[in-house]
């Protein structure tokens, strides 16, 4: 679980102040703050969630896009399920635990 920091931030100006506001002009809202390894590991395994979902659209493209043969249907469908198959075991090890 990621920790967070409960903080307050000027809506001017954008200061931050914690554990409390101050008792300045400024017009505060909670904010809720994480660490910056936090927040990087995040930004990674978005990146490499977005990278897995452009590998799965580019493949859902070209079986939107493939037309079989006549009489080829069954051959098509076997090939579709394949890929498929092959898209669904291989790289998740690459996915962050998070997103399995």
């Amino acid at each position: 679980m990621i920790d967070t920091i409960e903080a307050w931030q000027c809506i001017g100006c954008g200061r931050v102040e914690a554990p409390q506001t101050c008792i300045g002009v400024c017009r505060d809202r909670k904010v809720l703050l994480v660490g910056l390894a936090d927040f990087e590991q995040v930004c990674t395994e978005a990146d490499v969630l977005r990278a897995r979902l452009l590998d799965i659209r580019s493949e859902l493209q070209r079986f939107a896009l493939a037309k079989p043969h006549a009489g080829r249907w069954d051959a098509a469908w076997e090939a579709l399920q394949t890929r498929v198959r092959e898209l669904l075991a291989g790289p998740a090890a690459e996915l962050p635990p998070s997103a399995r």
